[in-house]
């Protein structure tokens, strides 16, 4: 998801959510579900945030538009899929959700060098589509793509997804459904990921308005029987909720933090739930003292459990550095290094609305022994940054 609005509280809007919360799950966090330790990011330093640069990551450009390109290019998200790698991102002429944006990828058998971008999608009429990130089964490619009526008011959409079994060649659109067999009217966070038992987790964005929800389903390819799980947001607007685009990791105790973009509390730190029951019931979000710049982020696990968090911790609105934290026991993240910073930035070459400096909206995955985040660089070029997972991984193991 792209571009949101500034929440403006009502006090009739205040308490009623207070009333809600009276109904709110069982389960409730008594403290925040994960911190950072002191003194760990220094957010007076606006270069390095007082972090080492991670000694062996590298950074690779999938694509850097043209004059004759498309060059606003956002929302990256990767995926392996049968011994290749895939990048999905948004990508429109020159502004941010225009009515030319499109849906385009690109792939590599090595991760360092990549195809020509590939159109996903086409121009809508209607609207826009956005990137909604992949999943797959091993067998099946799911691409999902958020559709954004511009009819619908207030601002929101729905998601829909192609499917391919090559990487080349791909099925009609189609909508994904719930449990019920119905669409889910909601826009897909790009952040799919399954629990050791199989189950895929993720959030949707739901109607009216943008209201996150977490997600899940134990349909293997991800398309079908989404179930909405029990959350309550705390007060916002009637059009958008506090927590927004959230991303998450396990605990070695098998329970699952999600992590949240704060959107509409002021706070420039990580809102964060939990959730002991495989996404079925939700703890009430609470502040962190993570800090964040009111963006995406990208949390999950390496292969040895280890909990990790690629942000912008900067506690500002500025998007740079990018950042890798870690945790051995998914609720203190006390090592952190830096993937790229402010000395590397490169200028923005095209100008374009929303074209703000630094590197947006990671999303993660792991691959042939690194740990690869993709970002959009000044919303312009499409990049990622990979380390060994070696160099990252806190519980004995790669």
């Amino acid at each position: 998801m792209t571009r949101t609005r500034r929440p403006v509280r009502t006090a009739a809007l205040a308490l009623a959510a207070l009333l809600a919360l009276s109904a709110a799950p069982a389960y409730a966090a008594e403290e925040p579900p994960m911190k950072v330790t002191d003194g760990l990011i220094d957010t007076s330093d606006t270069a390095t945030l007082g972090l080492d640069l991670a000694k062996r990551a590298r950074t690779i450009t999938v694509f850097a538009p043209g004059d004759d390109d498309l060059k606003y290019n956002h929302g990256v998200v990767l995926m392996p899929f049968k011994g290749r790698l895939y990048a999905q991102w948004q990508s429109s002429a020159v502004d941010e959700d225009a009515p030319d944006t499109i849906v385009t990828y690109a792939t590599s058998g090595n991760g360092k060098k990549w195809s020509k971008p590939i159109p996903l999608t086409a121009p809508r009429t209607d609207g826009y589509t956005s990137s909604g990130g992949w999943w797959t089964n091993g067998r099946t490619l799911v691409a999902y793509l958020n559709v954004w009526p511009r009819a619908l008011t207030p601002r929101g959409g729905h998601t829909e997804y192609v499917t391919s079994t090559d990487g080349r060649r791909w099925s009609k659109p189609r909508r994904v459904t719930g449990a019920d067999g119905q669409p889910v009217n909601g826009i897909i966070e790009q952040d799919v990921k399954a629990l050791p038992g199989g189950r895929l987790l993720t959030a949707f964005h739901v109607q009216p308005g943008l209201f996150v929800k977490p997600y899940y389903t134990d349909d293997p390819l991800g398309v079908s029987g989404w179930k909405q799980g029990d959350f309550t947001n705390q007060p916002n607007t009637p059009e958008i909720s506090r927590e927004l685009e959230p991303s998450w990791y396990r605990r070695p105790d098998g329970s699952v933090v999600m992590v949240f973009r704060d959107q509409g509390g002021g706070t420039l730190r990580k809102l964060a739930a939990v959730s002991t029951d495989n996404g079925e019931t939700w703890s009430r979000s609470v502040e962190t003292n993570v800090p964040d710049s009111r963006s995406k982020q990208s949390a999950g696990n390496l292969p040895d459990g280890t909990a990790y968090l690629v942000s912008n911790p900067t506690g500002t609105r500025t998007r740079y550095p990018l950042t890798v934290l870690t945790s051995a026991d998914g609720v203190t993240f006390d090592k952190g290094y830096n993937l790229r910073t402010a000395n590397d930035l490169q200028p923005r070459r095209y100008e374009g609305l929303y074209k703000n400096a630094g590197y947006s909206y990671p999303k993660s995955v792991v691959w042939n022994g690194h740990l690869y985040a993709a970002y959009g660089t000044n919303k312009e070029d499409v990049q990622l940054s990979r380390i060994p997972v070696a160099d990252l991984a806190r519980r004995g193991g790669e």
